[in-house]
């Protein structure tokens, strides 16, 4: 497979340090009403599709405000059934219509051939890849495909796993690079992923400490490559004398994290970052007053560089 060139940047590029939130549904008037100080919201893409109605109406005085980032969950881009193209067609009009800052998607596959089907099965989650040569074909041939309908470089995301993929050939840092080297994309660092990853790996006794193996994680990767920053809450679970760390995007940014989102912005500079909050979602203050720490983080590390 050749090795491409990134393709041109859009229009209104979320350009350095500024701080945005994902924008949702219960959060729509009010923001637009107070208009708070934001860098960029970011919206779920497939929320979005169509040529017309009341969400895209809405998603369009956003961004008479403020730049959008467009994330994705329905690519597949790591599924070796390919992208619908019905989807891709959907996100391509949506880029069109908002121009967006930024266009993202996940690491992952999502759905898949069975046997006697003439159609794809979806799974409906974000399924983890094995960090394999044959999967990375997969996701370049994907993410190339993307990128040369939309126009423009994709970022994609790290993956928090609750599984293990066999078959794993290199780190996820070096299947991430390697992507990024074939397919011209850029990466969508989310800090809370890793970080999940880490515990989980810990609780199964496989690593003595989380935050020294996401450090040095944030040391392996090459900072030209990061193209955003996510960060979220996250949730210990214990059922039936199991303990699980799950990524529900659904409380605060823990200290852990912030304290590793400190770290990687000391090492990786100036990255437009995102509050990600999905499920019982609080007072649009409360995502402001996060996004407020994010900025404070920065301008910190900024002060003391």
């Amino acid at each position: 497979m050749t090795v491409r060139q990134p393709v041109s940047s859009a229009p209104g590029l979320c350009e350095a340090a500024g701080v945005g939130i994902g924008w949702r549904h219960p959060h729509y008037g009010e923001l637009l009403e107070t208009l708070p100080s934001l860098a960029f919201l970011e919206v779920h893409s497939e929320n979005f599709f169509g040529t017309g109605g009341a969400a895209l109406a809405v998603l369009e005085q956003g961004r008479a405000h403020y730049p959008v980032s467009l994330h994705g969950v329905g690519l597949g881009l790591g599924s070796v059934a390919g992208v619908d193209p019905r989807h891709l067609e959907q996100l391509a009009m949506l880029v069109a219509r908002i121009e967006p800052c930024l266009v993202s998607d996940h690491a992952c596959f999502t759905h898949g051939m069975l046997p006697g089907q003439a159609t794809a099965v979806h799974a409906g989650d974000l399924l983890p890849l094995p960090f394999s040569r044959a999967a990375l074909d997969v996701l370049c041939r994907n993410v190339q495909l993307v990128q040369d309908r939309l126009r423009r470089p994709l970022l994609v995301e790290n993956l928090s796993a609750y599984v293990q993929c066999p078959g794993n050939e290199m780190t996820e840092v070096e299947f991430l690079h390697e992507l990024a080297r074939r397919s011209g994309c850029r990466l969508l660092l989310d800090i809370n992923n890793l970080y999940v990853n880490a515990r989980n790996a810990a609780l199964r006794g496989e690593l003595p400490d989380p935050q020294a193996a996401v450090r040095h994680t944030l040391d392996m990767l090459d900072p030209a490559l990061i193209g955003e920053i996510h960060l979220a809450g996250h949730t210990d679970v214990h059922d039936g004398g199991v303990h699980l760390v799950i990524d529900d995007h659904g409380q605060r940014v823990c200290d852990e994290v912030w304290a590793l989102y400190a770290y990687a912005r000391e090492q990786q500079g100036a990255i437009p970052t995102l509050i990600e909050w999905d499920t019982g979602l609080p007072p649009l203050t409360v995502l402001l007053d996060e996004a407020a720490r994010a900025a404070a983080v920065a301008h910190r590390v900024v002060e003391t560089a």
